[in-house]
């Protein structure tokens, strides 16, 4: 079993930080890109961020600037900073890993189970 649970949302006004949280456990082996997505009322489930392996990131373009991805390959954890929040940032932010359980299988996409992030004006 491989379980992605995510911490760290909240209540926050806008201008103000909140930082995420997505800790992965159980049988893996390696993981290879983690991302972060949102899916706020009625829409559909964006890409927000990727970060890869070797540390290379990329943004949607309306967070680039205010939100930083980051990992720690040794907890199995992935991190988003989000600075200067802004109503329309108003979600709830899941994250994914490509996770590769034994030397015989290969990389799944694994979610957890999202945090609300509100932004108020």
């Amino acid at each position: 079993q491989v379980q992605l649970v995510e911490s760290g949302g909240g209540l926050v006004q806008a201008g103000g930080s909140l930082r995420l949280s997505c800790a992965a456990s159980g049988s893996i082996l390696s993981i290879n890109a983690m991302r972060w997505y949102r899916q706020a009322p009625g829409k559909q489930r964006d890409l927000v961020a990727i970060i890869t392996t070797d540390g290379f990131t990329n943004y949607v373009d309306s967070v680039r600037g205010r939100f930083t991805i980051s990992r720690d390959n040794a907890k199995n954890t992935v991190y988003l900073q989000m600075n200067s929040l802004k109503p329309e940032d108003t979600a709830v932010y899941y994250c994914n890993g490509l996770i590769r359980r034994s030397p015989s299988s290969g990389f799944v996409g694994y979610w957890g189970q999202g945090t609300q992030v509100t932004v108020s004006s």
